[in-house]
């Protein structure tokens, strides 16, 4: 059975620093694969041990190991490799002498990118045959402290409070090294090279944590700590890097605010507010901007009433003193305020107080001209409705505050929409100067309301103006009436029927209108025993028949009055009509004469109507009768002379349409025959009518001719009336064609007209009479 083996130059690997353990070999040669003693074949493997170089050797090639088979001589064995590093990526870093069997490195390892490397060992005879059966070659890159460590940042920063104690943690710094982490290349140690005077940071070695070592961090000294940090691999005595660390102080109310003076001065004007007067200075040496810095003031004495107030100004943090209320001069012309600061957050316990945490303010009132003071505004008062002019209604007069200055007021009106007052412009006294009208529309709820001017003579003037409301009170000037047409119907027996309701309205408003009280004429003493009145409601009462009366009308007089004060009353006729009734308690149809003469129309109504219908029918007929006499001369001058009977021979020509509903011609058969029924032109069905006639139209009947020339003009007038009412032909004053001039005509022809012979013997001037239309004819053929 074959073997490899495995030789190494002893020598020549100890002075390269090679580690390598094998069998004890022979002195020169190491055989790997050996026949086993028994019977039978077994399976053939080389067993060879990892074999280690070191990264970065410079001496290139450098011999790594020798692989040799015994089944041949030498010479006549073919070695081969194959893997990464020989035939795959990274090529050509190792390769093997195929006839000795030596192994060479070729290229600089880097353990940091490959730290092992497997490769594939062949044994072949001259022929290509398999000689061996392939087996692994395991080649590990041995690390050297060839990477310095590097910190995952350049700068590290970090904040910590003023003040902290000792041991308080700060940051971490971190850092890695690419070397092997299993040897001392990359054992890391961290250090701090420099943080300056005095040391307030450590950093722990083998962590990194930045801690606090002692107390005295002063954010108002030192805001900022800028530390050099250090870490070096090889447990400190190796390669080395370094970064930054920045310490951020974080600041802590330990400063109190304090005034720049022990007192300020200021002046503020009278009768203003929402003014600035001054600005208070104030020191604080804590992060500006920060809760710990900003000021907040507060007025300790001096202020009783409120008119001052100190805000903040967020970029000076100066404290501004505002009037927030009126100054009055002649109240108090000097204010002396205390005024305290703090800051916004709490101070902390152990810091010092303040020096200059009050101060003293002096403000001087300035005097100036205010305007006039209504002591009462609005003013409100009241008067009585229907109130005579020069009636009193208030005296709304002003003071003016400037005592310490001699002026004068005078007063005027400003708004009075109904002009119903009248202003002493000396002492303000307001009086009426009319009656004000109850449906006023400036009216409101039964409030008046007016604006008045108070002046003062300074200069410049100041004005103050004051609002008077006037209650329009409700005087009980209506008495109360019967809300209903004051009449009605009840049953003669007093059993039947609902009785009469009764309603009353009043038009004053409440208090003075119901409760209403209903009663019977005393002074009528028969009321009392033949009727009754119950009081229903505060607006309603009933009225019944104690017994029996007789039908017909009863007048009754009854007393309405109201609950105003005083209290109004009315004596009111009440007309009752007292019929039969049936069982539903209605009237029968036999009485109602009865209650239609019992309406509330007296006699003498009665008798004015009649006389007015009888003078108007008079009227209307003498009329008719001079408009009937004054048309007959006229009528007779129109056709005065003719001997000839014209009605056959007027006739239309030149239609020009007459729209949807003029099919048909002008049916002129009512001129020329009246006394004929009309022709019709359709046999079957009813003739279409016109949408404009009357609905009622229907058959008219028969008119006598005329019996003199007089009535011809009436007679035309009269036919042309029932033409245009007759629903189956157009309207008279369509414009139509007629081509039908008529035969065996009774009347005379006007052909003369057209014809030259005789012209000058024809007098043409009558035609005139006749009116405009027949006024044209006679310009056309009368003396010219």
């Amino acid at each position: 059975m074959g073997s490899v083996l495995l030789f190494a130059l002893g020598l020549l690997a100890q002075s390269l620093g090679f580690s390598w353990a094998v069998p004890e070999p022979e002195p020169s040669t190491l055989y790997l694969w050996r026949q086993a003693p028994a019977p039978g074949r077994v399976r053939r493997a080389w067993v060879i041990p990892p074999i280690s170089v070191s990264e970065n050797h410079k001496r290139l090639p450098y011999p790594l190991v020798q692989i040799k088979s015994d089944k041949q001589q030498l010479g006549s064995v073919i070695y081969s490799i194959q893997g990464p590093g020989v035939d795959e990526e990274p090529r050509n870093v190792f390769s093997i002498d195929k006839f000795t069997g030596r192994v060479y490195l070729n290229a600089t390892l880097d353990r940091e990118k490959t730290d092992r490397f497997r490769l594939r060992a062949f044994a072949l005879d001259l022929g290509g045959s398999t000689l061996e059966e392939p087996t692994d070659l395991e080649i590990v890159v041995v690390d050297q402290n060839d990477n310095r460590p590097v910190f995952l940042q350049d700068v590290f920063r970090g904040h910590i409070l003023e003040g902290a104690i000792p041991g308080t943690f700060v940051t971490r710094a971190e850092a890695t090294d690419a070397d092997d982490p299993e040897t001392d290349n990359a054992a890391l140690r961290f250090s701090i090279l420099e943080q300056g005077s005095p040391e307030f940071f450590s950093i722990d070695e083998h962590t990194g944590e930045i801690r606090t070592v002692q107390v005295g961090l002063d954010r108002e000294v030192v805001a900022v700590y800028n530390l050099t940090l250090q870490v070096a691999d090889m447990s400190g005595d190796g390669l080395t890097a370094t970064a930054s660390a920045i310490i951020s102080i974080d600041d802590i109310n330990d400063n109190a605010p304090e005034f720049t003076k022990d007192e300020f001065f200021m002046e503020a004007a009278e009768a203003v507010s929402g003014v600035d007067v001054g600005r208070l200075e104030v020191e604080d040496r804590d992060l500006p901007g920060s809760p710990n810095w900003v000021a907040r003031f507060t007025i300790l004495e001096g202020d009783p009433d409120g008119q001052f107030k100190i805000y903040t100004d967020p970029k000076t943090n100066e404290g501004v003193l505002a009037v927030v209320k009126p100054l009055d001069y002649e109240s108090c012309e000097q204010y002396e305020l205390r005024v305290s600061v703090q800051n916004e957050a709490p101070l902390q316990a152990a810091a010092p107080r303040a020096r200059r945490g009050q101060t003293r303010v002096s403000v001087w009132v300035q005097d100036t001209n205010e305007a006039p003071v209504f002591p009462e505004n609005p003013l409100r008062t009241s008067i009585a409705e229907g109130a005579p002019p020069g009636t009193s209604v208030a005296t709304f007069s002003a003071r003016d505050p400037d005592t310490q200055q001699l002026q004068r007021i005078s007063y005027s009106k400003d708004y009075d929409p109904e002009d119903w007052l009248q202003v002493d412009g000396a002492t303000g006294r307001i009086q009426t100067q009319r009656v004000l009208s109850p449906a006023s529309p400036f009216l409101k709820d039964g409030w008046y309301r007016a604006i008045i001017l108070a002046l003062d003579n300074a200069m410049p003037p100041s004005t103050a103006t004051g609002t008077l409301s006037i209650e329009i009170l409700e005087v009980n000037d209506h008495a109360p009436a019967l809300a209903s047409p004051p009449s009605g119907s009840l049953c003669s027996e007093p059993d039947q029927g609902p009785g009469l309701l009764l309603g009353a309205t009043d038009e004053d408003l409440p208090p003075h209108g119901a409760p209403f009280h209903f009663q019977l004429n005393p002074r009528v003493p028969d009321l009392g025993r033949n009727w009754s009145l119950s009081q229903i409601n505060v607006s309603h009462a009933r009225l019944r028949l104690r017994h029996q009366v007789s039908e017909g009308l009863h007048r009754l007089s009854l007393l309405l009055q109201d609950s105003g004060e005083p209290p109004q009353q009315r004596e009111q006729t009440l007309n009752v009509t007292v019929c039969r009734c049936g069982t539903d308690g209605t009237c029968l149809p036999g009485a109602a004469a009865l209650r239609a003469g019992g309406m509330g129309v007296s006699l003498g109504a009665l008798v004015i109507v009649l006389a007015s219908t009888v003078v108007l029918l008079v009227l209307i007929l003498l009329a008719a009768l001079r408009t009937r006499f004054r048309r007959q001369p006229r009528d007779k001058s129109l056709l005065y002379g003719l001997q000839d009977d014209l009605r056959d021979n007027i006739l239309n020509y030149d239609e020009q349409g007459g729209g949807e509903e003029d099919q048909d011609a002008y049916d002129i058969s009512q001129l020329r025959h009246p006394v004929e029924p009309r022709a019709t032109s359709r046999s079957l069905g009813r003739p279409p009518l016109r949408r404009d006639a009357p609905f009622s139209y229907g058959p008219q009947p028969h008119r006598a001719l005329p019996t003199s020339p007089s009535d011809i003009a009436n007679f035309i007038s009269d036919g042309l009336e029932t033409a245009d009412s007759d629903p189956s032909v157009p309207p008279y004053d369509t414009a139509l064609i007629y081509d039908y001039e008529g035969d065996g005509s009774v009347a005379g022809t006007l052909s003369s007209i057209l014809s030259s012979l005789g012209d000058e013997d024809q007098d043409y001037d009558y035609l005139r009479d006749w009116g405009p239309r027949f006024a044209r004819l006679a310009d056309m053929y009368g003396h010219q």
